[in-house]
């Protein structure tokens, strides 16, 4: 792939996601051709990407994520340039590429060429990989995000610790890890037990089971067990959450893996000045998406990153994706896309 040109002829593999006459949705790794690609100024061979929950719902077919089919999941990139008719990137440049429409109606990251606009996309930060950023990849750049607005809300160590629900997940995994570099205690929430010395060893103080969090039950407020919280997963986790900050505090919430609503009375909001806080990690600007890179290449670049994923090839992604689905996915898992 190294050589690889302009030339529409040329094939590179992909994960491809194809809907059957029954209306069922199969995965399957394909030759494609660069004329498959979408006509975009910036071309890049992609080296690595990393699988999310929304890559599983692209792959399951999943039409509030993308609406046409056949198509390549993959909403994380990192690779390097083979051309950009924009003139923003110079050819053998290396870049990574978050959210936007990659992996969504644009195919994304599981195939090794994507075709995308050229303001999709950042340089590398010097001090990561392309594997390294991929071991972040939208997971971390969403945890990163989180601790962030934590931050500018003023959260601070000495508040307490920070809850975190969906623990063993991509972006639970990632906040763990940072919080616990950054010098906060976190309360590890999870529904895999089996778990819990390995979200110790990431940097978890404590770890609970994730149904703890509901026994507040349908309480207006419960007592204040938190000073702040991430949330990766929605619903009533996220209600009861908000319902258990202290005084002051503030929730994050980046997920809807249990459910996209909930129902909860505004009396955290009002009695204890609580903050629910949206995290964004498609549409943020791009100075923003850069900045927060820049500060996961240093303050919140975690020390033996191999330990946070695991390795997987394009071809084991149909296998793994399913384990998303499935509720079994731990952590976060890397794709050498290049092989």
């Amino acid at each position: 792939m190294s050589n690889q040109t302009n030339s529409d002829n040329k094939t590179f593999k992909a994960l491809v996601v194809e809907e059957t006459s029954d209306g069922n949705f199969e995965k399957s790794i394909q030759q494609r051709n660069l004329s498959d690609l979408p006509d975009n100024d910036l071309l890049v061979e992609v080296h690595y990407s990393s699988l999310n929950y929304k890559d599983a719902m692209s792959a399951s077919g999943n039409k509030s994520i993308t609406k046409n089919y056949p198509h390549t999941p993959g909403i994380d990139a990192a690779g390097v340039v083979v051309s950009d008719k924009s003139g923003t990137f110079s050819e053998g440049q290396e870049v990574v590429v978050f959210g936007y429409d990659l992996g969504m109606d644009t195919a994304g990251g599981l195939g090794q060429m994507i075709a995308i606009p050229a303001d999709w996309a950042l340089p590398c930060p010097e001090a990561l990989s392309l594997k390294e950023a991929m071991i972040y990849g939208t997971g971390g750049l969403t945890a990163a995000l989180s601790i962030q607005k934590l931050e500018k809300m003023g959260a601070k160590p000495s508040d307490g610790p920070v809850a975190v629900s969906g623990a063993t997940g991509g972006v639970g995994t990632i906040s763990i890890a940072i919080l616990s570099q950054l010098g906060y205690e976190s309360i590890a929430f999870s529904g895999k037990p089996e778990q819990s010395e390995h979200l110790k060893e990431l940097g978890a103080t404590e770890v609970r089971h994730r149904d703890t969090i509901n026994e507040v039950g349908n309480r207006p407020v419960g007592r204040p067990l938190w000073a702040n919280a991430i949330d990766t997963v929605g619903g009533d986790y996220l209600a009861n959450l908000l319902k258990q900050t202290k005084p002051g505090g503030a929730v994050t919430t980046c997920g809807l893996a249990a459910s996209a609503s909930f129902s909860m009375t505004v009396l955290p909001f009002i009695t204890r000045a609580v903050s629910l806080l949206g995290i964004d990690s498609v549409f943020i600007p791009l100075e923003d998406k850069k900045a927060i890179w820049q500060r996961v290449a240093t303050d919140m670049k975690l020390p033996s990153l191999e330990q946070y994923a695991e390795e997987i090839t394009l071809e084991q992604t149909p296998e793994y994706l399913e384990r998303f689905i499935d509720g079994k996915a731990v952590g976060r898992y890397v794709v050498n896309v290049k092989g």
